[in-house]
């Protein structure tokens, strides 16, 4: 739930939903259709306002062919542009609509937030600090300065503008959020826990699950009925939780937890006697439930007192023997097997700064005495048919079926080197030596200024020391594993 959009980027006012209708059907009016400029934005917005990307870039197409410098339909096809995930363009479009007297607020807020997502975070508080000029009574321009001083690691300012936006609108969840991450982050988690409860609470975030009348649960002990836990957040949030679940169970001996798919076998590793479902139409009987994510703040946990009862995740023998065999027959005998990630799922919030590409991994490849295995999945797969270094790459991403199989092969790695990801936790977990290549900004569970975490034991973290400079985060990796690597056979 990291990197907030900026509210801002939401906003559209409404307009007429007959006159989006009949303006768009059959495609867009050609220019020499009479259409006046204030009903043609209205259209535009209202397409943008209900997701509608392709037919709002058209009808703002057509708006500034006879328009080119409307500065409104400008910047509402930056808009238009970020949605559809074109960030590049967006900025254009947004910097070419300043050009021509638009010197709004709620501009500049959107400019700032698209500088943040595109890594220019000079300009993107520059922006900010200009949006909170324009409107200092507005407390989503302070929301927003505060998330962007976060990824600066200006944790004093984002508490402070943060502050300063619960002063204007106390029940602002953003704001509540931004301030919940740079306290968790410095290690302030008696306050961040209590400010983290208000994740659910914002704009676009995905309910927890369906309306219910069971109370949410605080902890205490459930006679002879069942608690629901729901396995919230991403995949690796569900691996690093989970360890709560024998601590939830002390309090309650009949559990069920809802949770995707792709954590049933990990899941069935950590509550085998638990009632697990994918559905909420299989959801049974609960007397009160709670967020996953939410068990730290409800164990009282510090940093000084993370459940590390390493390891509590353990791979199925036969898949173990299984790996083991696979991998005899593809890694030349003699080498270390290292395992390598190197991009997350794309669709996280924080893709951009937390992965990279296989090339950026080459010092690896020249570390000697090993080989590396590619454990990536998705879309970055197909980068490892263009790798050529002295260690070999062998791929078998396109093999791994679920959690099973990559606890499975950890198990028969040396070392894993990954992204911020989920297998990140999964080594972890496994008690599996890991090193994890941070961004400038990591999320706030891996602290500030150390190279280990109270969460593994087994894992060591290496940061970047600026935005998006990877090369010194990489050859360190390398340089720590060619000093722990025995000659080759």
């Amino acid at each position: 739930m990291r990197g907030l959009p900026a509210p801002g980027l939401m906003e559209t006012p409404p307009s007429n939903p007959n006159a989006t209708v009949s303006a768009v059907q059959g495609g867009i009016a050609p220019p020499m259709v009479p259409i006046p400029l204030d009903a043609a934005l209205a259209i535009a917005r209202e397409l943008e306002s209900t997701g509608r990307f392709d037919e709002a870039w058209s009808m703002l197409q057509f708006i500034l062919a006879a328009a080119p410098q409307q500065g409104e339909a400008l910047h509402l096809a930056g808009v238009v542009a970020f949605r559809r995930g074109e960030g590049e363009a967006a900025l254009r479009l947004m910097e070419q609509s300043l050009q021509y007297g638009i010197d709004l607020s709620l501009y500049w807020r959107n400019i700032a937030e698209l500088y943040r997502v595109l890594g220019r975070l000079d300009d993107a508080i520059g922006a900010a600090r200009r949006a909170t000029r324009l409107a200092p009574a507005d407390p989503l321009c302070l929301q927003n300065q505060a998330i962007i001083h976060y990824h600066r690691l200006e944790l004093g300012e984002a508490l402070d503008c943060s502050a300063r936006a619960l002063a204007i609108a106390p029940a602002l969840p953003g704001a509540h959020f931004a301030r919940a991450e740079a306290l968790l982050l410095r290690g302030d988690w008696a306050e961040g826990w209590e400010e983290y409860e208000w994740r659910f609470r914002i704009g676009g975030a995905a309910p927890l699950m369906p309306p219910t009348d069971r109370p949410q649960w605080q902890g205490r002990q459930i006679a002879d009925a069942t608690l629901l836990l729901v396995a919230d957040q991403g995949f690796g949030d569900v691996i690093q939780f989970g360890r709560y679940i024998p601590w939830a169970r002390q309090r309650c001996a009949r559990l069920a937890i809802a949770c995707s798919g792709e954590m049933l076998p990990v899941l069935r590793r950590l509550a085998p006697d638990a009632v697990l479902f994918t559905r909420w139409d299989d959801c049974p009987p609960y007397a009160a439930f709670a967020a996953l994510s939410g068990l730290p703040r409800l164990a009282g946990t510090r940093p000084e007192n993370v459940p590390a009862d390493i390891p509590y995740l353990r791979p199925d023998p036969e898949r173990v023997a299984r790996w083991t065999a696979r991998l005899d027959g593809l890694v030349p005998r003699g080498l270390r097997r290292i395992g390598v990630i190197w991009a997350g799922r794309p669709a996280h919030n924080n893709d951009r700064n937390r992965s990279l590409h296989l090339p950026d991994l080459a010092p690896l490849g020249e570390v000697p005495g090993i080989a590396l295995i590619a454990l990536q999945k998705g879309a970055r797969t197909g980068q490892a048919g263009g790798w050529f270094a002295r260690a070999p790459l062998i791929n078998v991403g396109a093999e791994i079926a679920d959690y099973e199989d990559t606890m499975a092969i950890l198990a028969v790695l040396q070392e894993l080197v990954t992204v911020d990801t989920s297998v990140a936790h999964l080594a972890g977990a496994m008690g599996r030596p890991v090193r994890v290549m941070l961004p400038f900004a990591p999320d706030w569970r891996w602290l500030l200024g150390r190279a280990d975490t109270p969460w593994y034991p087994t894992m060591r973290l290496y940061r970047q020391q600026a935005p998006h400079r990877w090369a010194p985060v990489i050859a360190g990796i390398a340089g720590d594993l060619a000093g722990a690597s025995p000659p080759a056979a």
